[in-house]
């Protein structure tokens, strides 16, 4: 299964969704996370860092690019790249040790760091759809066409 897509008719459905995928991912994996302000980005990576393990808050790293979680399933790194200025600032921050073989990654607004960022096994691109939202899947690896089939079966 390389598309799926799942209406989300508030933030409570889009928190669940995101628990459901942290609960069935298996690092080393990527997710690129596509859609305009207010989309709920952050809203779906809450309920992923949540399944992960995490208890506090999940806050968009707008004006630190990255926030890191030692969890104990394995790290999770979730960048924000809104504010990026230039896509070498990246390789700067050392942008390539965060995507080691134990670790999630989530990247709010890749298109940011094209031509730096490495490729994402799964896409996730939330729309608006009337006063919720519609999430639209595409998997870019084969690990992510597994887990596609897997929460396609399980929501």
């Amino acid at each position: 299964m390389e598309h799926w897509s799942h209406p989300l008719p508030d933030a409570e459905a889009t928190v669940a969704l995101g628990r459901t995928l942290g609960a069935l991912l298996r690092p080393p994996f990527s997710l690129h996370l596509l859609g305009d302000l207010g989309a709920g980005k952050t809203t779906f990576t809450r309920g992923l860092v949540q399944a992960r393990g995490h208890a506090g808050p999940v806050k968009s790293p707008t004006y630190t690019l990255v926030e890191p979680y030692e969890l104990p399933a394995g790290p999770v790194y979730h960048f924000d790249l809104y504010r990026l200025a230039d896509a070498e600032e990246l390789e700067f921050m050392g942008l390539r040790d965060y995507f080691a073989a134990d670790a999630l990654c989530i990247v709010e607004w890749p298109e940011k760091g094209a031509g730096v960022l490495p490729e994402a096994d799964l896409v996730l691109e939330l729309l608006y759809q009337g006063s919720g939202r519609l999430a639209q899947f595409q998997a870019k690896s084969q690990a992510a066409q597994e887990l596609l089939a897997k929460i396609s079966s399980i929501v």
